[in-house]
């Protein structure tokens, strides 16, 4: 029998739509009383919106909302309904916010610090979103659909997509604050990182040691972490083995790195980095 989705409880729910709205909150002060005031932009259709609310009329929270209905339209099969869903009332509540903004006097006329708290606000707002399963912009969504069509990764299509709104966004600001806007964004897509991945980040750790069972089981002696082994066979030696896998904090690999060394000098160790943990029982007994 196929297995039944979870449903989510009315308090997921509740949790979701708050966190959302505090982000789309966060995204509009930051770009209305920070960075637009000080010719900032922001990457992706933001961006756009910003560039053509400049040189039109037209308020930016009208081009960001009618910007982005297209591809949420167009990408609405690869992204879900209920992302879908949670991305059109983050957008929608986030160009309300800028519009009521609008007419607000910016909390500072010092680009610099329009720069940095712009982009601190902006990074932990589209931070939270994405983290509580919306998103704020809809570069991704093209992003999917140019790379399907034309094979080059999400990342560097929308790392071109920004390279050229930034360089309209020079045209029309002038050097100066494309320049911020580069630096802005850069700032707002690390906050973002730490928002969504959590301050303590974790790594997945792979070791291979002739000695495994001793360091296995100095690694949940001594760091209080759960181990897992995984058959192996050595494409050289032909020989069986066991490799070690856990999964650790950041401050931890140090420590992990010693007891391993001390152990076995020749063992190998393979480090990399783990975006989220879910299931088991992580704190200070890894996962089973």
């Amino acid at each position: 029998m196929p297995r039944k989705h979870k449903k989510m409880t009315f308090a997921d729910f509740l949790k979701k739509f708050i966190f959302i709205s505090i982000g789309a909150v966060m995204m509009a002060v930051a770009l209305e009383l920070f960075l637009v005031p000080n010719q900032v932009i922001d990457g992706g259709i933001t961006g756009i919106s910003i560039v053509l609310s400049e040189v039109t009329p037209i308020q930016l929270g009208i081009f960001i909302f009618f910007l982005n209905i297209p591809f949420l339209f167009i990408g609405y099969k690869q992204i879900g309904k209920t992302f879908a869903f949670s991305t059109l009332y983050g957008i929608a509540l986030m160009s309300i916010t800028t519009a009521m903004l609008h007419h607000v006097d910016p909390f500072t006329d010092e680009k610099i610090l329009a720069v940095l708290y712009g982009g601190l606000i902006l990074g932990a707002g589209v931070g939270l979103v994405i983290r509580f399963g919306g998103s704020l912009d809809g570069t991704e969504i093209v992003a999917i659909l140019l790379s399907k069509k034309f094979k080059l990764p999400v990342g560097q299509i929308i790392m071109l997509i920004n390279v050229f709104i930034f360089i309209t966004a020079g045209f029309v600001f002038g050097w100066d604050s494309a320049m911020y806007s580069i630096f802005a964004y850069y700032i707002a897509s690390k906050v973002m990182d730490i928002v969504v991945e959590g301050l303590e980040e974790s790594k997945s750790v792979t070791i291979i040691s002739s000695e495994y069972e001793e360091v296995s089981q100095a690694i949940i002696d001594r760091l209080g972490r759960s181990t897992t082994y995984i058959y192996a066979r050595g494409g050289y030696s032909k020989e069986e083995t066991q490799m070690i896998y856990c999964v650790v904090t950041r401050l931890e690999v140090a420590k992990l790195r010693s007891i391993v060394q001390e152990i076995d000098p020749s063992a190998f160790i393979s480090i990399q980095h783990v975006s989220d943990v879910l299931g088991g029982n992580f704190n200070k007994s890894g996962i089973h």
